[in-house]
């Protein structure tokens, strides 16, 4: 079953951007760009204000598990991503995986080592549910 997917207006404008830039040649193409481009076109857009608090979107700090090991990680954009401090690009398979879950859902994604069952335990922060619109 296909989840609804919500995001605000801006990280969808950002997004959006980076995807038109990848298919104009400026950043590289790759599987997850494409997912992430497939994501975009069945998204309702809502205002940052309507974000449900538990739903992960972009710069959400959030509780995974992945293949039963817990990680605590963040969801930024490719040009803040660092795994050493936890920053998951959302053109990462997880972090495309994950934009628009909620606590509690469980993703099932096909990444390039294989199927991999995420769990999203709980969003630890959320820029919406903290005021931070322009984050």
């Amino acid at each position: 079953m296909e989840r609804n997917l919500y995001i605000n207006e801006l990280d969808y404008k950002r997004l959006s951007l980076l995807i038109d830039d990848a298919l104009n040649g400026v950043t590289e193409q790759n599987n997850s760009l494409r997912s992430l481009h497939a994501e975009l076109a069945r998204a309702t857009v809502v205002n940052a204000e309507e974000i449900p608090r538990d739903l992960v979107t972009m710069r959400s700090r959030v509780l995974i598990t992945l293949d039963d090991v817990d990680k605590e990680i963040s969801l930024v954009y490719p040009q803040e991503a660092d795994r050493s401090t936890g920053k998951i690009s959302i053109l990462s398979p997880i972090g495309t995986a994950i934009l628009g879950y909620r606590a509690g859902d469980v993703i099932d994604w096909l990444t390039p080592g294989g199927l991999k069952r995420i769990r999203i335990m709980k969003v630890l922060y959320q820029p919406e549910a903290s005021g931070d619109y322009e984050l």
